[in-house]
């Protein structure tokens, strides 16, 4: 059987979240043994009564087969921890989801990604800005990740799409239960462009406390978030949380202080957040402006057998590069050298000196 049929039918059992799975798939080794198994290993798990009673009950109510069918004869695509096309950038997020459902594509180029998010109460302002930031970032080759709400997040979406860029809408529903319905035309332009993305299983509706989740998602996949425009209260400023919890870069737009719309921005910049002024800051300070040059490097200069070896050395934890040259016999200058075009394709990246991590 499909093992991802079995992350789907976990997916669908409330209070199996991506901290019980993990102590499953430890305790059981992988994850049909983790859907089979004994009251004593769930035990051993840590599992509390209730949660085993709602995943036994589920064992006998929820088909494995069955579910992963439904997906494919929708035309989704499922991916899991378990597979090597999962986002490279979400992987080593705290709590990223066990499973994503996919409409569209993920390709390589959505490795250089920005969110651009705010407010739905957008201001003409507000809706200015967005278009220009990510027309511009779209035609830098840089994809656009947004939450496909009303306001800013879908002027983004349609001016990477109207720009020919990419664009990736993450949803706080099933991939296909579009909210708001306004934006299904939108959603459907996307997936020809880029890609819907959900944690949640098919048919789950748009409900409120689906939203605030999403947004690790829309932070996770970027390597920088833009707050274009946020009152006190916006759900964008939840986003901008989990910018700074994962270390990306969060910028905001500053905004008039006599519009209540400005405020969260404004807030943000005052506790540390870059005050965006240009589409070229954004670009310089996530070093996007590399974004063409290391696409062409990747399609038009081969890996070698070294820089297999040096790529297989390296994972998502940081790594020093005298430890790479113990680990490869390699000398420290054929080590540097091959990180130099390692990093160059965007293969790897550095995160201190002397220190790489896998991308």
């Amino acid at each position: 059987m499909d093992k991802r049929s079995y992350w789907i039918a976990f997916n669908k059992v409330p209070g199996i979240g991506p901290a019980r799975l993990s102590a499953l798939l430890e305790t059981c080794g992988d994850i049909e043994s983790a859907w089979h198994a004994s009251i004593r290993q769930l035990q051993a798990a840590r599992l509390d009564r209730r949660t085993i009673e709602t995943l036994l009950e589920a064992r006998r109510t929820i088909e494995p087969e069955r579910e992963l069918a439904r997906a494919q004869a929708a035309g989704v695509h499922v991916l899991t921890w378990d597979d090597d096309d999962y986002p490279s950038a979400l992987r080593p997020v705290e709590h990223a989801p066990p499973v994503l459902y996919l409409r569209g594509k993920l390709t390589s180029q959505d490795e250089w990604a920005v969110a651009v998010v705010g407010t739905r109460r957008a201001s003409t302002y507000g809706k200015e800005v967005a278009q220009v930031l990510a027309r511009e970032l779209a035609r830098a080759g840089v994809t656009i990740v947004s939450g496909l709400a009303l306001g800013i997040d879908t002027v983004a979406h349609r001016a990477a799409v109207e720009a020919g860029g990419r664009t990736i809408a993450v949803l706080g529903s099933g991939v296909d239960q579009i909210y708001p319905p306004q934006n299904r035309g939108l959603a459907n332009t996307v997936t020809q462009q880029g890609a819907l993305i959900s944690e949640y299983a098919l048919g789950t509706r748009p409900e409120a406390n689906n939203f605030p989740p999403r947004n690790r998602i829309i932070s996770g996949l970027s390597r920088g978030v833009i707050i274009v425009e946020a009152g006190e209260r916006s759900g964008a400023l939840i986003t901008a949380k989990f910018a700074v919890e994962q270390g990306r870069e969060l910028f905001a737009v500053p905004g008039s202080i006599l519009h209540p719309g400005s405020t969260g921005c404004n807030t943000l910049i005052q506790q540390g957040a870059t005050p965006l002024l240009s589409v070229d800051e954004v670009i310089e300070q996530l070093n996007l402006v590399r974004v063409v040059e290391q696409r062409d490097a990747r399609a038009t200069v081969p890996a070698t057998a070294e820089e297999a070896q040096l790529l297989a050395s390296l994972s998502s934890n940081p790594c020093h590069v005298d430890d790479l040259v113990r680990s490869s016999s390699m000398s420290s200058a054929q080590v540097m050298s091959l990180l130099a075009m390692l990093e160059l394709k965007g293969l790897v990246r550095q995160v201190a000196a002397m220190t790489y991590v896998r991308t």
